[in-house]
């Protein structure tokens, strides 16, 4: 048990020696890496500091593996609130087409990516567990890689980054729309951290008026849901301690827009 915990560790957090020879990872064809999930989370839950910190987060991991010359912005949606129109997810991603840190093609575009035709959407996008690679090349933990009773437990999981983390922040629809406004799936626009009464409404997924929660995904495909890659269920609120209860820790989708 003890070599399978190093050698899983090992392969999750080795990573090339520096920024250029990340970015040269990232190469394939004349092609820079222009997509990845986010490698860790802010780190207070569903407060992203809006779209704009969300956005200056990706930016922050682009520059640290030596792809900060790029555009990047993260695949979020917002709700509309009143005098404020609703932001779309797929409207921030710039055309594409999208490749990993291996220079591997995600999608062609953002039809392709979201299976926007029958034809789209029974060829699929190429997102999976072996493609939806961090900034630094490495595979996102998912429920069979390391099983562990705690890795619901915030304490345990930030201390352990092979712990199952497998959900991805999105608020967004399955067509990469914003949801109406009527119930909260974005964390209020991603500027809470606040969670609902559990005494009240138990520790149940969905979205209520009560109950603030922000819509997730899966980079793997494997989880609770429809085992979307942008729009499976809901969280259990918003705060840092609540994401992991049901395997995420507040990482996103980040995607170059030039």
């Amino acid at each position: 048990m003890a070599k399978t915990r190093i050698l899983v560790s090992t392969l999750l957090l080795t990573i090339a020696a520096s920024p250029l020879a990340l970015a040269q990872h990232g190469l394939e064809g004349g092609t820079l890496m222009s997509f990845f999930v986010t490698s860790k989370p802010i780190g207070d839950g569903g407060n992203l500091g809006g779209l704009a910190g969300a956005d200056a987060h990706c930016q922050a991991l682009a520059d640290n593996v030596g792809v900060g010359d790029r555009t990047w912005q993260a695949y979020l949606s917002t709700q509309a609130r009143p005098g404020e129109p609703s932001v779309n997810a797929r409207d921030r991603i710039g055309a594409g087409p999208w490749h990993n840190f291996e220079g591997v093609m995600i999608a062609r575009d953002v039809s392709h990516l979201h299976g926007d035709t029958i034809e789209l959407a029974r060829l699929g996008n190429n997102l999976t567990k072996r493609t939806g690679l961090t900034e630094k090349g490495q595979i996102v933990p998912g429920l069979n890689d390391y099983k562990d009773s705690r890795d619901d437990d915030w304490e345990y999981v930030r201390t352990t980054p092979y712990s199952n983390r497998h959900e991805v922040l999105t608020g967004s629809q399955l067509d990469g729309r914003a949801y109406p406004p009527d119930l909260d799936y974005t964390c209020d626009n991603w500027t809470s951290n606040q969670d609902p009464d559990f005494e009240q409404s138990g520790r149940r997924m969905g979205a209520s008026p009560d109950k603030p929660n922000v819509q997730i995904g899966f980079p793997d495909r494997n989880g609770g849901g429809n085992g979307s890659w942008n729009s499976s269920h809901g969280t259990r609120g918003c705060s840092q301690t609540a994401l992991p209860m049901t395997h995420g820790v507040g990482m996103f989708y980040c995607f170059a827009i030039d």
